[in-house]
């Protein structure tokens, strides 16, 4: 049997105790080997996360911390971490403050936890980690980011959510998406990547589709994430880095099969020959809202069906 791809790592999962976008990638990337760290504020979601990891033999430390407070545990999150496992090889920036409303009701409340969360916090844990990293030559930093962080095409503009109410969520994720290539331009040829990874549209997180209001053919699987998660965490530094990349474009793009959480079994019906016909839906779909060739942003070219 060939060696785990994460076999010995330590990583630190961000947002990963409701079941969605972080757990998926924390269950993935412990499956491969690693030693997870997570965090979040939901103490009861996280235990949840452990138990799941630990249930394949999985090693996982829960770090409860509210990431909106600059002066509370996110801190300590990467000391305590390599306190327990040791030096942090892979970082996950996960958690995230979302929500949607016109710029002018923005409260600067409003503002400021979503600039703690979504832009200060990982600004700060990258910076934590990436010493370490360059001096022991290899790494890994993920930014998990949005489409709410693009330019919407107009005028006319599109009637989405992101286009017309996108503004307190979107900009610290554009923020963070000049961050990624910022610091993956500047470690270069270090051993070190930077990446930032956007669903292609919606994740399927239980959160998400309990509330109803996005399209069932805007989403994607969480495993699809998860793979594309780790390709990004576990490539070549060298060649995949300072990518914003959207997951499905980048499977198909590597031609990488997608498995399981736990890295056996292959998701029937969401592998690289799949894919190209679920993102033509997709862009259709949002074209049909004012916003066509969503997907490119002359980064990637998007795969024909």
């Amino acid at each position: 049997m060939s060696e785990r791809a994460c076999e010995g790592k330590v990583a630190l999962v961000t947002g990963a105790s409701k079941g969605g976008t972080g757990t998926a990638i924390a269950l993935r990337l412990a499956a491969e080997g690693a030693r997870v760290a997570i965090t979040a504020r939901d103490e009861k979601g996280l235990a949840a996360t452990r138990e799941r990891i630990e249930s394949f033999g999985g090693q996982c430390l829960v770090l409860p911390s509210d990431l909106s407070d600059p002066s509370g545990a996110r801190t300590e999150l990467v000391p305590r971490t390599t306190e327990v496992f040791g030096p942090i090889d892979l970082l996950v920036n996960n958690a995230a403050m979302n929500g949607y409303r016109p710029f002018e009701e923005v409260t600067p409340k409003q503002l400021e936890l979503s600039l703690q969360v979504n832009l200060w916090a990982p600004w700060e844990l990258m910076k934590a980690v990436v010493g370490g990293m360059r001096e022991r030559g290899s790494g890994s930093i993920l930014n998990i980011t949005t489409m709410s962080a693009e330019l919407p095409p107009g005028p006319p503009f599109p009637s989405s959510k992101p286009s017309k109410a996108g503004f307190v969520y979107g900009a610290p994720k554009a923020a963070l998406n000049k961050l990624t290539v910022s610091a993956a331009s500047e470690c270069e040829g270090q051993g070190v990547s930077v990446n930032a990874l956007t669903p292609q549209a919606a994740i399927a997180t239980p959160a998400l589709v309990e509330a109803g209001w996005i399209d069932e053919v805007m989403y994607e699987p969480l495993e699809t994430m998860a793979e594309a998660a780790l390709v990004l965490l576990t490539g070549d530094p060298n060649a995949l880095t300072g990518r914003i990349a959207y997951s499905l474009q980048l499977l198909v793009e590597l031609n990488r099969p997608v498995r399981d959480l736990r890295g056996k079994a292959l998701v029937q019906g969401w592998q690289p020959e799949d894919l190209p016909a679920v993102i033509a839906r997709q862009e259709a779909n949002l074209a049909n809202r004012g916003w066509p060739d969503a997907y490119t942003f002359g980064r990637v070219n998007s795969p024909s069906p």
